[in-house]
């Protein structure tokens, strides 16, 4: 198993939660991140001036009902009248509705904001992975972009969901509880807010840690899913190495972080609703106290006392709810933050002086060309040849050699370092990749099926061809009789791993997809490597008409496949040491003929 899998088994676990917690980074810029939010909200303004002013009303309405109930309690002990009470008592329930039909509203069209809103990321999001370069897959773990695509957008539409309206209803709610309070008893307002001080101070030290470790939970949940998705996918190598014991304790290690992660964070949070009922307990003892003292003075009324008891309850609650909310909001701020991470990754750059082609010959020039994935480290060096259109070129060489990346760099995955790419006369790099691509039909060693039906799957190679366009395909393909032996021959789903059907039979299918795109262009990269002898004949005589006026590329590793290639190019170390025919090369007696004479002998002493 790869270094990948086994990964960092050595390196020190995770610390034991009694220990002291390490310092993840932090949220870094949450305004900004708040912002660009906001920003996908605006197209939903009006609902959401609706969603306010039914707030404003909700939270009216809670501000009403204790008053009146203190009011109800200082008439009844004045004098008690039956009619009094029951018209209180109605006006208390008419409030009680009002709330509640505002509350409905509110969450209903609150849900309806945060989905769209959510729906529209994710769209966003999704769309603008399409338009990434392939380089930057290739230096991300897949479990990763999954978690943003998921989790962190989760995280974000159930924020939305309860966050905005229960901190406006927070917001409001304090004001006017605390300008009522101010109008019945400036000293016991007084009082109560002397609380206020350690549930400042007492918040900060809480909320300072809770932010960074809800994103270091979601960090550590996007590493665990990479890595499932990793083992899970890796399953086969992982038993034919018996590394499942490694496997197991790197998973360990990564559900350890998790729960690390998540163990702080839940324990910071946790600590605020306690120590708001702390607080609260002594705000209500303080009131009772001094209350009745006053009361008995004939200060204040026992009214008072009872409207203030509740007051003081609704003056701690919403901070108690806008700590809790800050909680929920840094952890979707370290989610949003994720997914505009992503976002602000740039797309595959074209340039102005791009062109749509179409009907390519396939000349292909490649003009001292040199690559480099990595600054200072070229793949290839000063690359140099020739291809006329309809020729076969054919690239031979050992791992590494660059094989793989001259072909990269003729579909536009990138662009060369030095030197140029000229197609039919014209720079690669003034030539739009989208009308390029739509032009290069490719066959890979391990093809790539996707979770649709076998019709479905070789259409892709062209959206627009007719079922007959897709059948004929998979006939020239040798495909056409193995399809129709499948429960619902055409019409049978494949899974996107191909299971039910043989690594030969998906590489038949991406085969027959190439034929139906009808490309100008075709690369095969070991196109029969995993095909029995007969059906190579087979393939092999398929892919003669399809290369058959077309420019191709092959990369093989077996050399009898290509011996009547037009020009076989070996690369070395991303040089090419020798170019010319099959013969010509032999007759040289280098690389390509030592190469060629071991693999001849190899299969002639083999069974």
């Amino acid at each position: 198993m790869t270094n990948k899998l086994e990964g960092k088994t050595n390196s020190a676990p995770p610390m034991n939660r009694h220990m002291r917690p390490p310092k993840p980074p932090k949220v870094k810029n949450m305004k900004a991140t708040l912002s660009r939010i906001w920003g996908y909200m605006e197209n939903q303004k009006m609902l959401f001036f609706a969603v306010v002013s039914f707030v404003i009303m909700s939270s009216v309405m809670t501000l009403i009902g204790p008053y009146v109930l203190g009011k109800a309690v200082d008439l009844l002990i004045e004098d008690f009248n039956q009619s009094v009470l029951w018209k209180m008592l109605a006006l208390l329930v008419g409030i009680y509705i009002v709330q509640a039909v505002a509350e409905w509203f509110q969450n209903f069209w609150m849900i309806q904001i945060a989905q769209n809103t959510v729906y529209s990321m994710r769209k966003k999001l999704f769309g603008h992975l399409q338009l990434l370069p392939i380089a930057f897959f290739q230096k991300q773990q897949h479990g990763n972009l999954m978690s943003r695509l998921t989790n962190d957008m989760e995280n974000v539409s159930r924020t939305l969901n309860s966050s905005i309206i229960q901190v406006a209803t927070s917001v409001i709610t304090l004001t006017g509880t605390l300008i009522i309070m101010l109008l019945l008893s400036p000293l016991l307002t007084v009082l109560t807010l002397t609380i206020v001080p350690a549930m400042f101070f007492g918040l900060k030290w809480i909320t300072n840690r809770t932010g960074v470790y809800f994103k270091k939970q979601q960090s550590d949940l996007g590493e665990m899913n990479s890595f499932i998705e990793e083992t899970l996918s890796g399953h086969k190598m992982i038993k034919i190495y018996s590394k499942e014991k490694q496997v197991i304790e790197n998973f360990h290690h990564k559900n350890e972080a998790l729960r690390e992660s998540g163990y702080w964070a839940q324990t910071y949070s946790g600590f605020i609703p306690k120590l708001m009922n702390m607080l609260n307990n002594v705000s209500f003892t303080i009131i009772v106290g001094v209350g009745g003292v006053l009361a008995l003075r004939d200060i204040i009324s026992i009214g008072v006392i009872v409207t203030f008891t509740t007051y003081s309850r609704q003056f701690t609650r919403p901070l108690n709810d806008l700590a809790n909310q800050f909680n929920t909001i840094l952890s979707a701020v370290a989610g949003a933050e994720r997914v505009f991470a992503i976002m602000d990754e740039e797309k595959e750059q074209g340039s102005p002086k791009e062109k749509h082609v179409s009907n390519l010959k396939g000349e292909v020039i490649f003009k001292n060309v040199s690559f480099s994935y990595d600054e200072g480290q070229n793949t290839l060096r000063n690359v140099h040849f020739h291809v006329e259109p309809g020729k076969t070129v054919a690239l031979v060489g050992p791992t590494g050699a660059g094989k793989t990346t001259v072909i990269s760099l003729l579909s536009r995955f990138y662009d060369p370092t030095e030197g140029e790419i000229r197609l039919d006369g014209q720079k690669l790099t003034e030539i739009s990749r989208e009308s390029l691509r739509n032009q290069i039909g490719i066959v890979l060693q391990d093809s790539v099926l996707f979770h649709a039906t076998v019709m479905e799957n070789i259409r892709y190679g062209k959206l627009e061809a007719t079922d007959d366009e897709v059948i004929q395909a998979a006939k020239a393909a040798n495909a056409h009789d193995f399809i129709t032996k499948l429960p619902k021959g055409y019409e049978t789903i494949l899974h996107s791993d191909g299971h039910g059907i043989s690594h030969g039979q998906r590489q038949l299918l991406s085969i027959a997809r190439a034929m139906v795109a009808e490309p100008s262009l075709l690369i095969l990269d070991e196109a029969t490597s995993s095909i029995d002898t007969i059906t190579e004949i087979k393939i092999n005589e398929a892919l003669a008409t399809l290369m058959d006026g077309r420019t191709s590329f092959v990369i093989a590793h077996r050399l009898n496949t290509i011996q009547k290639a037009d020009l076989i190019l070996v690369l070395q170390k991303g040089q090419i040491i020798e170019q010319g025919g099959h013969e010509e090369l032999l007759a040289q007696n280098g690389f390509y003929a030592d190469l060629f004479h071991t693999q001849r002998r190899k299969k002639d002493a083999s069974p």
